[in-house]
């Protein structure tokens, strides 16, 4: 396990701007991002294009118009649950 934390964006569309205001305070370099559900329509956010990598789920994808940029990682359901074993510290922030 890490010591690092994984960052679960699961806020709603509206809320999502302020929400990643807030995480750009609290991300550390070695820090994860996994956008899910709407937040996925930020993808193009300052703080987001500016992470070496940051994770969407296959299916959350689906909703996105424009091509995804080489720091996007897509993640299905089981990479998504390694990925959270992978760490000790998971933080949903809504």
């Amino acid at each position: 396990m890490s010591d690092q934390t994984l960052y679960l964006i699961q806020s709603d569309y509206a809320a999502t701007a302020s929400v990643l205001d807030q995480l750009a305070q609290l991300h550390a370099s070695d820090d994860q991002v996994v956008l899910m559900g709407e937040s996925v329509l930020y993808l193009d956010h300052a703080f987001v294009q500016q992470l070496p990598q940051v994770y969407i789920l296959r299916n959350d994808a689906e909703i996105l118009i424009s091509p995804l940029s080489e720091n996007v990682a897509l993640l299905d359901y089981s990479e998504f649950a390694d990925l959270c074993l992978k760490f000790s510290r998971c933080i949903s922030m809504k």
